[in-house]
């Protein structure tokens, strides 16, 4: 007979927790940090409500890490281990199709009331209604219900085996009061600040331009083994600039106290002077071992001229990234290669006995060359050039129905010429965007690049209303739910889904199942290297380029801790464990 479970303070997939029952703080925080000071933060364009989790409008920089909690915290030197925060333990059903969660008696709302199993199941409720962004309920399709134990117990009962969805459900899902802005629609509560439990609240906002939260003193778990040594500041400032130029200039200037810095020359050329040279600003790179997932230029398949999978690779092949690597990025960057880059779910070579195991049975639906080798990005590292690339381009055009007219330009059997709009909310992508551009030209091409604002830009990618956009697919160290927004053909057709290109494959869909089914690391990995080689055979983007550390200049009063983590995002990190250095003067 099954043995009955457990109820226990951490859990973790496929291997057993790093941390004890009894561990007092994460490696990689200074448990002793000293509380206060103030951290002046950059956001990018503009916001103009502050609820998260809708789908109409912008919400202000901060929201999520700073209020918002979850029933369990992930660590950040561990591939998928959660331990408790809101929930006091957590216990997994034998047969995996539920999970309960206890609520710890000491959890609050900033507005005093205790933390129950009402919210968590309002909280869930909401977020997976129709009044909440339609990305969520995608992401918990296979939650059937939460049901409330009692007022300090709540359960999640599951539609099918999954391995991931206990995880996410206690890592992922915001927690939040059913006051918070009733008795109005979800979805029509936008300026009222959110009842929630985190470590801060909002003091004052200035719509699309500033934010500033203010470190609850009252925070019920700033003494928690998985709090101690976190959210160190007493104001945390977000102020809005609306181009990379203003951004770079007022750093320097001292506006903003800390950067992630994205653009490759500014790293280079942009970061210097007198408060570089003294030490008052200090530039560094951090390693980490994120999983590089894919960015580049989705094309979306939802228009015409994009429908033809031979077109894709042909447009892939104008992009030469060795001479923009070269020329404009400082030889700064690695070229992406895989939906995981930078991880072990990347596909490579042919494919193993396990990866065949799952690929054959849906032979019939796929194109023989995803039996092949993994295809890789066209180079132009010699004995590779352009000139052969753009070669093969052409072929690949005139096979599906292109052929350059008389006067110069690509036009099908109909005369329309081949031209389309790259969107993209920053001019730093003119950089990338540009080169591309002058190489399609050679092929009978037009591409423009055309930057708008950051609403409209969202407001269009959420409608899929565009021809091809910069897009990055973040990668976990274990894939999972977030698959079916990004790739399933349901979610191609879901307003706001992540999947921008349109993909709709039914052999896409069969290895996402299959590989949240899986209850081995290694039946995860061969399930997504198979996924990863029929997404790469579709084209569906032109990949960009990665790099292996986080680039950050930072004021010298500010300090971090001596061990860093293993899986992390920058601005995440930051808010989260760095601290003001005692005995330094303020800016």
């Amino acid at each position: 007979m099954p043995q009955p479970a457990l109820a226990v303070p951490a859990l973790a997939w496929g291997t057993t927790p790093k941390y004890p029952a009894d561990f007092t703080h994460f490696d990689y925080v200074n448990p002793l940090a000293p509380k206060g000071g103030s951290v002046n933060l950059d956001g990018f364009g503009s916001f103009d409500k502050l609820n998260p989790y809708t789908l109409k409008g912008t919400a202000a920089a901060g929201l999520g890490q700073l209020m918002f909690e979850t029933l369990a915290e992930g660590s950040e030197d561990e591939p998928f281990s959660m331990y408790a925060l809101i929930a006091r333990d957590m216990e997994l059903a034998p047969d995996e199709l539920s999970i309960t969660f206890r609520i710890d008696p000491r959890a609050r709302f900033w507005n005093g009331d205790p933390v129950l199993a009402t919210d968590v199941k309002h909280s869930f409720d909401t977020l997976t209604s129709k009044l909440g962004h339609p990305a969520m309920r995608q992401y918990y399709a296979d939650v059937a219900r939460a049901v409330v134990v009692d007022p300090l117990t709540v359960r999640f009962e599951f539609k099918r085996r999954n391995h991931e969805l206990h995880l996410i459900l206690g890592m992922q899902l915001p927690i939040f009061s059913h006051k918070w802005g009733a008795p109005r629609p979800f979805n029509e509560v936008v300026l009222d600040e959110p009842i929630t439990s985190g470590p801060y609240r909002v003091e004052r906002f200035d719509l699309g331009r500033s934010i500033r939260f203010r470190r609850n003193p009252q925070y019920w778990a700033r003494d928690l083994p998985t709090r101690r040594g976190m959210f160190n500041f007493d104001w945390i400032t977000y102020k809005y600039f609306r181009d990379e130029t203003a951004r770079l200039e007022g750093f320097k200037a001292g506006v903003f106290d800390w950067i992630a810095e994205n653009s490759a020359r500014n790293w280079a050329r942009g970061h210097t002077g007198r408060r570089y040279a003294s030490g008052e600003l200090v530039k560094r790179e951090f390693k980490h071992s994120n999983g590089a997932g894919l960015q580049g230029f989705a094309l979306n398949t939802r228009r015409a001229q994009f429908a033809d999978r031979r077109v894709r690779q042909a447009l892939g092949l104008a992009f030469d990234f060795e001479w923009m690597n070269r020329q404009i990025f400082y030889g700064q960057y690695v070229r992406s290669r895989s939906y995981f880059t930078n991880s072990e779910m990347e596909a490579k070579g042919l494919p193993s006995e396990a990866e065949l195991a799952l690929l054959e049975p849906l032979r019939a639906k796929l194109d023989p060359a995803v039996f092949g080798e993994a295809p890789l990005p066209a180079d132009t590292v010699p004995p590779h050039s352009l000139r052969a690339n753009l070669r093969q381009a052409r072929e690949l055009l005139q096979q599906a129905g292109w052929r350059v007219a008389d006067d110069g330009i690509l036009r099908n059997a109909a005369g329309a010429p081949f031209e389309f709009e790259i969107l993209n909310y920053s001019k730093a992508f003119e950089r990338v965007a540009e080169p591309w551009a002058r190489n399609l030209e050679k092929l009978g091409i037009r591409a423009r690049l055309r930057v708008t604002d950051l609403a409209l830009y969202q407001k269009r990618i959420d409608a899929f209303d565009f021809d091809v956009v910069v897009h990055a697919y973040g990668a976990s160290q274990t894939p999972g739910n977030e698959l079916l927004d990004r790739f399933s053909a349901h979610a191609a057709t879901e307003t706001g889904s992540e999947n921008v290109a349109g993909v709709r494959d039914p052999a896409v869909d069969t290895l996402i199942a299959r590989l949240l089914e899986s209850r081995t690391r290694a039946e995860l990995v061969a399930a997504a290297r198979a996924l990863d080689r029929v997404l790469r055979h579709g084209y569906y983007l032109v990949p960009h380029f990665y790099s292996t550390t986080h680039r950050v200049a930072y004021w010298r009063g500010l300090a971090y801790p001596e061990k860093l983590p293993l899986y992390y995002g920058a601005a995440a990190w930051m808010v989260k464990t760095w601290w003001m250095r005692p005995g330094v003067a303020p800016r």
